[in-house]
């Protein structure tokens, strides 16, 4: 029989990353669950190997435009490849979406829902039919012209303008103008135009006022400069721009941040007074659906839309287009996303719920003969909705695909029809597939580190709950499912906010600021990625990199040279490859294809000039020592002691096998999250501080949690307070305090449904946490 007929994947000398000549095989048609410790290699067996695989047969059954390129494309590094049907991939890894892109957006749900209102809705008496673009706030046939289809306005008032009515234009009232030439140039505008820029602000005449701060005039008129000695100044002809002009000019046209952030403090935001807020033009606002408009529907929970669009009768066209809606709204609930509004904002979705959505779209397309490939889809979900994902997973499965995961959920991977674990350690420590079979026979396997969580949990030392040093109190909290709620944290220990996704967790833990009372000091400590470009990595966000680079301008052949640190900056001219400006690759446009990036060809994907490479530091080159792992690096730079600080902090929190120049744009939510709690960690602690981290066990393996909890329990044996939004169950039961949110979803959730101790919490009636804490705690 044909290899590919046998019903198996065959993977065979794969050594993509930190893999060693692993050969596996791997049966098609099943739910495949790939485990191991963070940084063993399943995801570069997963991806990086079986993924690239059938993305790169793709291209090489395109065209011949593309044959020619596949060399430079990239091919995993792997011997062999058998029995790979075509594959679809959901990763983790965010792209940056834009405040445009929304819920309805991700899963086209927004195009049905345009589609019902431009066909079915109804229409004011005489109007003419529009056409679906006129309901969307993204196109020019939709988009309200007085905000652009944002939905908001920004303006200003006299109050933030001129924080100061005691001071003169001169002196300075005029808060939001600028500094230096084109501060003093207004002012001897103003002056020339016959205004008294030296009478406190709050005596000029009210109209006066207005007129200087609002007009959108631009008058020109002749300026005497003030002589000054040694100085020949000319009259000059100045333009006079209102204090709001110029900082809403500069907040919509300004490259620079620094320049946007100081004018949005003279700003104010607001609904647009045009639309009210639903970002479309009169004539699309005025269609209906059963009484809606299609603004209204896309702000309802999608649970809820569900029952409007079943609730009445409908034939023809309407059938047809709230059927289609209908059962695509299933899908998207199915996977426990109910709560989620059509217009939520893509930017404010986790890592886990964007890939639940795109999930979505996938059991739409009815595609059969598929492996998807999919990056922990149960990150960020409660144990109650883990059944509902469960569920979607069999049925794709069902439909005649192969489902590969990798995952660190237990009860995925114990639902799971083989299991791939991959290590046994992280880097140079992993690497081999240990087992390659039914999830039972894992147990025979000594050196896995998974087989001892997956069959019988590790005895947690029994530990009584620690005693609060004082409370924290919130609210009223009035924000998203929030409706003034009112609860308090204790303070000097442990506490984990539960509930199920939506609930307001993420709400909750956001209402700890800087000035409420027993906040000395607040360290927030959240997901968003630590740079947006792979110019950003992990070196350079803890600030090793600096050290690095002043040990390279150190060594003799630098110093004789004469070059300084700088020189070995991937981001300066000199020291980089001006090839692929020190990006390390190249672009390649694939015609109708998405553009492809390569190594670059001079550098290889090192990203600096051949002559800063010659430098070597303790035998290695500046590219080399970015390719070394954190625990390599910890050995190389270890008697450094401002690089031995970064480097302990990073393997306290379990990093130690991301490698020093890993891009931004490669990490987890999870390792950005640990990275930051890294960073924090080594700049020393300076009285009580509040540590707030959202899910800070995301994408970790459970070893590898329990080296992050020793940290964070560490923190706490220090006398400072830890509040985690988490749903692993072991991480709650070993908590001080729970509070748990819920008792639902959006509009069903809001509220405090338990607090108190692990026990009395997992002891609590109307908990949807209670059963899955009960049963980690016992």
């Amino acid at each position: 029989m044909h290899p590919s007929h046998d019903g198996f994947v065959r993977v065979r000398g794969a050594r993509e990353h930190n893999l060693r000549g692993v050969d596996v095989d791997i049966p098609r048609n099943a739910l495949v669950a790939f485990t191991g410790v963070s940084g063993s290699g399943k995801s570069s067996l997963a991806f990086g190997t079986l993924y690239a695989e059938a993305q790169r047969r793709y291209l090489e059954s395109v065209a011949p435009y593309a044959r020619r390129l596949i060399h430079q494309v990239g091919a995993p590094a792997v011997g062999e490849v058998s029995g790979m049907p075509p594959a679809v991939s959901l990763e983790q890894r965010r792209s940056s979406p834009t405040s445009r892109s929304s819920v309805g957006t991700v899963t086209t749900l927004s195009n049905s829902l345009r589609m019902l209102y431009s066909r079915a809705g109804e229409y004011p008496p005489g109007a003419p039919r529009l056409d679906s673009d006129a309901f969307s706030p993204n196109t020019a046939a939709g988009a309200c012209p007085a905000c652009q289809g944002i939905g908001r306005v920004h303006d200003t008032t006299e109050e933030l303008l001129v924080p100061d009515p005691s001071l003169s234009i001169r002196e300075g009232a005029i808060a939001a103008w600028p500094g230096a030439w084109q501060g003093k140039n207004l002012r001897d505008v103003l002056d020339a135009l016959g205004h008294d820029v030296d009478r406190p602000w709050r005596e000029l005449p009210a109209g006066e006022r207005e007129w200087i701060l609002f007009t959108d005039e631009q008058p020109v008129a002749t300026v005497h400069p003030v002589r000054e000695a040694g100085r020949i100044q000319r009259p000059y002809q100045g333009t006079y721009t209102s204090a709001r002009r110029h900082v809403l000019r500069t907040f919509a046209e300004s490259r620079s941040s620094t320049l946007r952030a100081r004018a949005e403090r003279f700003l104010t935001s607001g609904p647009c007074p045009a639309c009210a807020g639903a970002r479309l033009r009169p004539e699309a606002l005025a269609v209906t659906f059963r009484g809606l408009t299609v603004a209204e529907a896309a702000a309802l929970p999608l649970s809820e839309l569900a029952g409007v669009l079943a609730a009445g009768q409908a034939g023809g066209t309407a059938r047809v287009l709230t059927d289609d809606l209908l059962a695509r709204v299933a899908t998207v609930t199915e996977l426990g996303l109910g709560y989620l509004s059509l217009d939520r904002p893509a930017p404010t979705l986790s890592s886990g719920e964007l890939q639940r959505l795109r999930l979505a779209t996938q059991l739409r397309a009815g595609l059969f003969g598929v492996v998807y490939v999919l990056d922990e889809p149960s990150a960020g979900l409660h144990p109650a909705d883990t059944e509902a994902l469960l569920v979607v997973l069999e049925r794709l499965k069902a439909d005649g695909n192969s489902v590969f995961v990798v995952e660190h959920h237990l009860e995925v991977v114990r639902r799971a029809d083989w299991l791939v674990d991959v290590g046994p350690g992280a880097g140079e420590h992993g690497g081999r597939v240990l087992h390659s079979g039914p999830v039972a026979e894992l147990a025979g396997v000594e050196g896995s580190g998974t087989r001892r969580f997956l069959f019988g949990a590790p005895p947690r030392p029994a530990q009584a709950p620690r005693v609060p040093a004082g409370r924290l109190r919130l609210g009223p909290v009035t924000r998203h499912n929030l409706r003034g709620l009112r609860t308090w944290l204790p303070l000097g220990v442990l506490t984990a906010v539960t509930g199920v996704s939506g609930s307001g967790k993420s709400t909750l833990v956001d209402a700890i600021t800087p000035g409420l009372p027993g906040v000395e000091r607040l360290v927030t400590v959240d997901q968003r990625p630590i740079g947006r470009t792979p110019r950003s990595n992990l070196a350079t966000y803890t600030g090793l990199f600096d050290t690095v680079r002043k040990l390279f301008a150190a060594t003799p052949d630098a110093r004789r040279r004469g070059w300084k640190a700088g020189r070995f900056s991937f981001n300066v001219a000199g020291g980089r490859c001006e090839t692929c400006q020190g990006e390390g690759f190249v672009a390649v446009e694939l015609l109708f294809l998405p553009t492809t990036y390569t190594p670059c060809p001079d550098c290889g994907g090192a990203r600096y000039a051949q002559e800063t490479l010659a430098v070597r530091l303790r035998g290695r080159n500046v590219a080399e020592v970015l390719d070394l792992t954190v625990e390599e690096a910890s050995g190389f730079l270890g008697d450094v002691p401002a690089a031995a600080r970064s480097l302990d902090a990073l393997l306290d929190v379990g990093l130690g096998y991301l490698r020093l120049g890993q891009p931004a744009t490669e990490l987890s939510g999870g390792e950005a999250q640990r990275i930051k709690l890294a960073g924090e960690l080594q700049r020393g602690r300076r009285g009580h501080t509040v540590y707030v981290l959202d899910e800070p066990t995301t994408g970790l393996h459970p070893a590898d949690v329990e080296v992050l909890m020793l940290r964070l329990h560490g923190l706490v044996d220090d006398g400072h307070t830890v509040v985690v939004v988490e749903h692993d169950m072991d991480v709650v039961a070993a908590a001080d305090w729970v509070i748990d949110l819920g008792p639902g979803g959006g509009d069903e959730g809001g509220r405090v449904v338990a607090a108190g101790t692990p026990a009395e919490v997992a002891a609590a009636a109307g908990s949807a946490t209670a059963p899955y804490l009960a049963r980690a705690l016992h």
